[in-house]
């Protein structure tokens, strides 16, 4: 598989069968994907593999709490073409699984989803100083592009989700990170469960002529 194919391929799943990933396996994609780049090698991340027990724990507690205010992962007022873009998103997902927008609790359940890692057995968390800057969480992309394109390689599949930042406080006392360190996003990572219709969605992407121009050339 080359990189072409796994960018294609590669896509947020959102139901996973149970079966258990080795431990060896699980590290190895940890591992490679810290070839990332990162400005002045400062490699600012660091990784959190949960499985089994510990896993449970760390979700048990977090839906034990309550979110915590202030922790969206879209700026306020979202505008254009964003908003639009973010809106087809949500309703082709709930689409795929038959809850209409009147639905509020059907939604909140798939939303709750979140919080068990889709059904994944291996939750990861990907966690920066809070000190850290801009230029040091655009490396955790790289970082997390890399993993989950060598997750595909591997025949596996993933979601990131920043929907952990919600949960920052019950994270970093559940994970004991160290006093500066906090959660920038989470990422499921399995076996996808190819008969859930959910994961027959796929998101579109812009035309290069909305977003992109050449010039020189």
């Amino acid at each position: 598989m080359n990189v072409t194919d796994a960018l294609r391929q590669r896509r947020s799943v959102r139901a996973f069968k149970p079966d258990a990933l080795p431990a060896a396996l699980v590290q190895s994609l940890l591992e490679q994907a810290a070839q990332a780049a990162s400005g002045g090698n400062l490699q600012p991340w660091r990784v959190l593999a949960l499985a089994g027990e510990p896993l449970r724990q760390v979700m048990a507690a977090v839906a034990a709490a309550q979110p915590e205010e202030g922790t969206e992962s879209y700026p306020p007022n979202l505008w254009e073409p964003y908003r639009t873009r973010r809106f087809a998103n949500g309703e082709d997902l709930y689409r795929s699984i038959g809850i209409p927008r009147e639905d509020k609790a059907g939604r909140l359940r798939q939303l709750a989803k979140n919080a068990e890692f889709f059904g994944a057995p291996v939750g990861i968390f990907v966690c920066t100083d809070e000190r850290m800057g801009k230029p040091q969480w655009a490396d955790l992309g790289i970082y997390l592009q890399s993993l989950m394109l060598l997750a595909v390689e591997h025949g596996l599949a993933t979601c990131p989700q920043g929907f952990w930042r919600r949960y920052a406080g019950t994270l970093h006392k559940a994970l004991a990170l160290p006093e500066t360190d906090c959660v920038a996003f989470g990422v499921a990572l399995g076996y996808e469960d190819t008969a859930a219709p959910i994961n027959a969605m796929r998101a579109g992407r812009a035309p290069f002529a909305e977003w992109g121009e050449l010039r020189g050339f």
